[in-house]
């Protein structure tokens, strides 16, 4: 299991790799993003409950292609999966809908189907290899290549990359002016908590949504949002793992780091991996051309 599962341990935004889907931005103040065609949903096909016996095929994590071919994600979202499993990426805007129309066909067939239409593109993930990392830096990064795939997202959808920022940029910028930007998270995770008959559920998720965040504090590798609703903020949850953070600077939306963890029932705090520290720029300059 990786950093959290929809299912509701809390301690990250992600999903489980082995027993429930991922999880959606929160419905409160939040809004579609068609037009963040970048982003996208991590999806995976795994033996699940692990026994051979049985396949699933679902969307997990968040991320956003960041050039042609390197689609930017946690590692808590690539690390640990069974032997067998696949993974790919989908920068359909209404991934659960695709799901749901053809919910009667095995995970295999929904598998082949989904390649067949141009919905998902096949990818190799590549974990941080310090993941987890440690108290001052988690590592918390991972990619989903396709340098070495005959077919590449650009070969399916129209999109431009997500930028990343320069070198210690938030630091640059310091406390206060980072507390006058406009921040948003992009995803497909769950909805906050949902208190019903059977306990809190986190419904919702597998749409691509966006919703506007506060600033909290800066870190040495990490930025704390602020999700309340009273403020006019929205957030993160559970599936939104991996998912870009945009912070507007100049005009322009860069891509300044990614949702990792939160509160539990989503409606708080969204904790998230910066990209312009020496440990996220060192992995990434395998993959991208940096900034």
């Amino acid at each position: 299991m990786r950093r959290i599962a929809t299912a509701g341990i809390a301690a990250g935004l992600l999903a489980l790799a082995s027993a429930t889907s991922a999880g959606a931005i929160n419905s409160y103040n939040a809004s579609p993003a068609p037009e963040r065609t970048e982003v996208g949903a991590y999806v995976a096909f795994w033996d699940y409950p692990d026994d051979g016996k049985a396949a699933r095929f679902d969307w997990v994590c968040s991320g956003a292609m960041i050039d042609d071919d390197t689609f930017l994600t946690a590692a808590h979202c690539t690390a640990d999966w069974p032997e067998g499993a696949r993974h790919f990426v989908s920068l359909e805007q209404d991934f659960q809908g695709l799901l749901d129309q053809h919910k009667d066909l095995s995970a295999t067939e929904q598998m082949a189907l989904f390649l067949a239409n141009g919905w998902i593109v096949e990818a190799t993930p590549h974990s941080d290899p310090e993941y987890p990392g440690n108290g001052a830096d988690s590592q918390d990064i991972a990619v989903l290549d396709f340098a070495d795939r005959a077919v590449t997202p650009q070969d399916v959808w129209d999109f431009t990359p997500a930028t990343l920022p320069t070198a210690g940029l938030l630091d640059q910028l310091g406390g206060r002016t980072l507390d006058a930007k406009t921040w948003w998270s992009v995803g497909y995770g769950t909805e906050e908590s949902n208190r019903g008959p059977g306990g809190h559920t986190h419904p919702g998720g597998g749409i691509r949504m966006k919703a506007k965040l506060g600033f909290n504090a800066l870190n040495k590798t990490w930025v704390r949002l602020a999700m309340n609703e009273s403020r006019g903020y929205g957030g993160a949850c559970y599936g939104d793992s991996g998912g870009p953070v945009f912070t507007e600077i100049d005009g322009r939306l860069i891509l300044t780091a990614t949702t990792i963890t939160g509160d539990g029932p989503c409606y708080a705090t969204n904790v998230v991996y910066r990209m312009d520290t020496a440990g996220a720029r060192d992995f990434l300059d395998e993959f991208v051309t940096l900034p």
